[in-house]
């Protein structure tokens, strides 16, 4: 599979046929934090999780579900840790809380399943793997950069990385790492606010 990042506002973007650049959020709207903790994990995750927690058969298991849900969801105190899309999506699959779980056990439910769109076979595991590589490796190469255009401003480059990382970063603090990187280089003649600098 092969990961095209576009900006593209908040409409999906047809290219040909059926074709077309989506948000990733569409399909994974738990992990979109820039808007401060998503409802949707409130509203029906937290609940499908202890509805699978409890209906493990034993002690053991229940412990183990319960480990697992709390690390993979930052539940119980745990922290979010960005990069687990995969350990997320593949949890909410096996709790039976996604619609590609209930599709390929041809299941008939009587619970809300997590809100976000479905894809395909794997498609969306492909998408979260996808996700989460790319998280990991902002972290330690600027891949970031092969993302923007020649010249930008820094709320742009702000924007890009949050937008990967699904989570607002505190504005000084990133100019700050930025500017001390020395990654990036004042465009002359240009004013700051429009060319990065």
């Amino acid at each position: 599979g092969y990961l095209a990042l576009n900006f593209h506002g908040d409409r999906a973007q047809q290219v040909s046929g059926n074709v077309f650049f989506a948000d990733w959020y569409s399909y994974f709207p738990w992990e979109d934090w820039r808007g401060g903790r998503p409802r949707v994990i409130t509203d029906v995750i937290e609940s499908g999780l202890k509805r699978w927690i409890n209906q493990a058969d034993t002690t053991a298991e229940k412990s183990h579900r319960r480990t697992r849900a709390a690390l993979c969801f930052g539940l119980d105190g745990t922290g979010w840790d960005d990069e687990k899309v995969l350990e997320r999506y593949e949890l909410l699959y096996t709790a039976r809380l996604v619609y590609e779980s209930i599709r390929d056990n041809s299941m008939k439910i009587d619970y809300p399943l997590v809100p976000g769109k479905s894809m395909m076979y794997d498609h969306r595991r492909i998408l979260a793997t996808a996700m989460g590589r790319l998280r990991g490796k902002l972290k330690y190469r600027p891949v970031v950069f092969e993302l923007m255009p020649p010249e930008f401003t820094l709320l742009h480059l702000q924007r890009t990385v949050e937008g990967i990382l699904g989570n607002r970063m505190h504005k000084q603090n990133f100019r700050r790492l930025v500017e001390t990187s020395g990654m990036v280089e004042e465009v002359k003649g240009k004013k700051s606010s429009a060319a990065g600098g």
